[in-house]
């Protein structure tokens, strides 16, 4: 997955929320431009090519200090991207760097 083509798709409002996503995101009191802003200035640490529809990749990013994840994927043809999840990540589940999972 490209990041730059991500955040070029974002950046020019080439994107949609899924419903899950703006659900789970008012549930977990996250704001959409914090989401935003993490695939804007994060980075990718998965990378999920056999996703479908379209391949997606987990990005992280920090905003005011917090780690978040943001899953997104990218329609290559249409060039449009689409938000499928994000959330702050668990310590229980990974290492203080939030990029490696724990075993």
């Amino acid at each position: 997955m490209d990041i730059e083509k991500l955040r070029r798709c974002i950046l020019a409002g080439r994107y949609q929320w899924r419903k899950h996503t703006l659900v789970r995101l008012a549930q977990r009191e996250i704001s959409q431009e914090t989401i935003l802003e993490v695939v804007k200035k994060g980075e990718i640490i998965e990378d999920y090519p056999e996703d479908k529809p379209f391949p997606s990749c987990l990005v992280l990013g920090w905003v005011q200090g917090r780690p978040y994840h943001v899953v997104i994927a990218l329609d290559f043809e249409g060039l449009m991207a689409y938000i499928v999840t994000a959330y702050e990540p668990s310590p229980d589940k990974f290492r203080p760097d939030f990029k490696t999972r724990r075993k």
